[in-house]
């Protein structure tokens, strides 16, 4: 399969990375978790060689635009839903993982008719009560290393460390050459900056991140993919799953996946798994509700 295309495009006060495997239509419209990039899911698009592929950078993130904190969670709703208006993205699969599941929820209420269904990989959805509670403490994720020699280094500093140890090595790979941005001399800096990534951590529990108001109204058929790892409330475990146990039943056409086996980093660890619930969702496609 060919790279990708890079596409900028300006929306909401902002320039946005868009990555375009070309193909036929209906597309995959893929979106990343906090501190990721639309590059890390190369190992899955390759798996649907013919078809059109989509894969954003947010905010904060990868090739887009890097505005500076704060960070809220409806503003990711809001630029995917942008994109896919500018781009004339309709009938797609939405495939969200973390924040990326949130924020595809968040674009099919802002704008149905771009997705004919959703698959939710451990989206960061809490149970309804967790939120207008304190923030979770990110402090540990602003001292991250910043500052990379290459991104040769980054993988072999990571390839044995939790949680990339298990990652398979070509995710890991993907995760690092676009993770990094080149800061002159030879030197990187992480493409999502600590600040960055920590403040959208502090704002994951806000009561504006809450979307158990719009859920009702999703008309599409929802996979909901979850990891086993149980998260504790108010602690910051990026292992855990950040997923309501019973999201998908709040869903009008919901299903529940549960992997009881797996923690957070689902795509990293099994991308064929993953490309085996995208083709199911292809064989069932219908035109959305929107």
């Amino acid at each position: 399969m060919e790279s990708p295309n890079l596409n900028t495009i300006s929306v909401n006060g902002l320039d946005l990375a868009v990555w375009d495997w070309p193909g036929r239509e209906p597309a995959l419209l893929f979106a990343h978790a906090t501190g990721f990039h639309g590059r890390c899911w190369d190992q899955i698009a390759r798996r649907f060689p013919g078809r059109r592929s989509l894969a954003v950078d947010f905010r904060g993130h990868g090739r887009s635009g890097k505005p500076e904190p704060p960070y809220h969670w409806p503003a990711f709703g809001h630029d995917l839903a942008a994109v896919a208006e500018h781009l004339n993205v309709r009938d797609a699969i939405g495939i969200g993982h973390s924040m990326g599941g949130h924020s595809v929820v968040s674009a099919t209420a802002l704008r149905p008719e771009t997705f004919a269904s959703l698959f939710l990989i451990d989206p960061t959805i809490f149970p309804p009560e967790y939120y207008g509670q304190a923030p979770l403490d990110a402090s540990f994720i602003r001292r991250r290393r910043n500052a990379w020699n290459s991104p040769e280094e980054m993988f072999e500093r990571f390839r044995s460390r939790p949680p990339f140890a298990s990652w398979q090595p070509e995710v890991l790979r993907d995760y690092c050459e676009f993770g990094l941005l080149c800061s002159g001399e030879g030197s990187y800096v992480l493409a999502c900056s600590p600040a960055v990534e920590a403040d959208i951590y502090g704002h994951s529990t806000a009561p504006e991140s809450n979307l158990h108001r719009e859920i009702p109204s999703i008309a599409q058929p929802v996979v909901v993919m979850r990891a086993g790892t149980v998260f504790t409330p108010g602690v910051l475990d990026l292992n855990a799953s950040p997923t309501a146990p019973d999201l998908a039943s709040k869903f009008p056409h919901g299903r529940d996946v549960h992997l009881k086996e797996r923690n957070h980093f689902i795509p990293m660890e099994c991308p064929e798994l993953v490309a085996g619930e995208i083709r199911r969702l292809t064989c069932s496609e219908s035109p959305s509700a929107g």
